[in-house]
């Protein structure tokens, strides 16, 4: 509370003068107010054992709570977020345990120039060398700790520079990383492109990571020896002319002997092509990606997800559905992986022989990802969706899915399955919604076949209650079952469940974490203001 009264401070003696730079004088103008604004964020589990399932009670109480709060002045920002993790929920490691606050910063902004002191997150064209964030359903926050500063000279150029110490659970690694990027936009240059639709996007980044050496065996007798600076650099280019867009980057990393490569003093390299069209109506969306030995973390040593400074994304769906999201995708980062992934969507009209009354979308997606001539992961889905009448809708989704457990998670194999999936949306009354999933999973391999049904009903705009069961009508004959009652009034949302969630990987964008099963009462608030 006290660093958060010297940050109210700060923004208040700052926002009240604002500064204009106008023939090399100093000016003052107008006071705006400052805006306070923030959330919280509680997530907590009463756990139960459960021989069923492996679901072990390690505590008696588990949660996760986070508060963040926003000061907007005129001229400068500030922030925080307290986490409190003294009992983290299953799929945290000890690592997680703890409280305090881990994310501090304000940001001064001055004419051209933007300057950020504290903890930051950014990232540097597509992430191939540089992308800190945070994703706290997997537990991700690899922020930096130090400053950043952002010049816009003249239209159509944005030049950052930083410098930092990346966040790892409670502690900042010693390792410091420094990065620069430049992006011009041509068009904001030539009134030609401008007159003609066309965008014209020329970028570069530079990232360096310092780290000391640290003591290795490369056997019995000998330490490795390892390079303390591992610089990255990054080029690309997109060009946009009405409804088409096409993006072409590459990157390439030196010598970063790690965990995750086996301390191998390869060079890395990304290359990607992404092309896609948007017009109303139909999107098409064709992109490849070449990626090997581009694990790049701020310590060499470490496990976990926070501790890398770079991000390649995965070129495969991001499925919402419980069984087709029940073999996800993770990038493999250490070794090396081709990626190609082709998507298409359209819309048939209104009062059409296939559009039928109401009009009807299809979406085809194709995902496939190999490296020396293994397959590691694909799958063909179809999603169709119709209005059938004026209260229900209906989606229908077939999915062909290759799953190489082995290259993925260690062990067990090819996984070919087929997932069939019916979701319908009733409108029942004005303020009545009732939703209905039944989905299956088809598959000879790993534990067999799977069954998922869902019933969801909306009372707007306060209560909505849901109830579901995924069970494995393969080896294990385990029913997940799950009730949840959740309640809005303005900014708040409060959800209470129980039920049983298996074992298994929650991923986000080629991302994954292990979850363990689990059994018990659940309830999370969030708020808003």
């Amino acid at each position: 509370m006290k660093f958060l009264r010297i940050l109210l401070l700060l923004v208040t003696q700052l926002s009240i003068i604002n500064f204009q730079c106008s023939m090399g004088r100093l000016c003052a103008q107008e006071q705006k107010p400052i805006k306070v604004s923030g959330s919280v964020q509680t997530d907590m589990l009463v756990p139960q054992n459960d021989e069923r399932t492996g679901a072990l009670k390690e505590e008696a109480f588990q949660a996760n709570v986070y508060a963040d709060i926003l000061l907007q002045g005129s001229k400068v920002d500030a922030g925080a977020r307290l986490e409190y993790l003294e009992h983290p929920l299953p799929g945290f490691e000890n690592d997680f345990k703890g409280w305090g606050l881990p994310s501090f910063w304000v940001k001064g902004r001055l004419g051209c120039v933007e300057l950020t002191g504290g903890t930051f997150y950014d990232q540097f064209g597509s992430g191939f060398i540089f992308r800190t964030y945070e994703e706290r359903s997997l537990g991700i926050d690899n922020a930096l700790l130090g400053g950043r500063v952002v010049v816009k000279p003249y239209k159509g150029i944005t030049v950052k520079a930083l410098c930092g110490m990346q966040r790892c659970y409670w502690e900042w690694n010693k390792s410091v990383v420094s990065g620069a990027d430049a992006e011009l936009h041509l068009e904001e240059w030539i009134p030609r492109l401008q007159q003609s639709d066309t965008r014209l996007m020329l970028g570069g980044s530079w990232v360096n990571k310092y780290e000391k050496q640290e003591d290795v065996y490369a056997d019995p007798t000998h330490l490795y020896n390892f390079p303390e600076f591992v610089n990255a650099w990054d080029i690309r280019t997109q060009l946009d002319k009405g409804p088409w867009s096409l993006l072409l980057e590459y990157a390439h990393k030196t010598q970063d002997p790690s965990f995750d490569n086996g301390y191998s003093y390869d060079c890395g390299s990304a290359a990607m092509v992404s092309g896609s069209y948007s017009k109303k109506g139909l999107s098409i969306l064709l992109q490849a990606k070449r990626s090997e030995n581009m694990s790049f973390r701020s310590k060499r040593s470490q496990l976990g997800t926070s501790s890398f400074i770079n991000h390649l994304p995965a070129f495969t769906q991001d499925h919402t559905y419980a069984l087709a999201a029940l073999y996800p995708y993770a990038t493999q980062l250490a070794g090396g992986e081709w990626a190609w992934q082709a998507e298409a969507g359209y819309n048939f009209k209104r009062k059409t022989a296939l559009g039928g009354k109401y009009g009807m979308n299809v979406k085809a997606n194709f995902s496939h990802v190999r490296w020396h001539g293994v397959t590691y992961y694909q799958d063909i889905d179809v999603l169709l969706s119709r209005k059938l009448s004026k209260i229900i809708k209906l989606n229908l989704m077939y999915m062909n899915q290759r799953y190489n457990k082995t290259v993925i998670e260690g062990s067990g194999g090819m996984i070919r399955s087929n997932i069939f999936i019916a979701d319908g949306l009733f409108q029942l009354a004005p303020k009545v919604k009732q939703r209905s999933e039944l989905q299956y999973l088809q598959t000879a391999d790993d534990q067999g076949d799977w069954l998922f049904g869902l019933l969801e009903l909306s009372l707007a705009p306060h209560w909505m209650f849901t109830i579901s069961d995924m069970w494995n009508n393969g080896s294990t004959k385990t029913h997940y079952y799950q009730g949840l009652v959740t309640f809005n009034i303005k900014s708040h949302r409060i959800q209470a469940g129980y039920g049983r969630t298996r074992a298994g990987y929650n991923c986000s964008g080629g991302v994954c974490r292990y979850v363990p099963a689990t059994k018990g009462f659940t309830l999370s608030y969030n708020y808003n203001f």
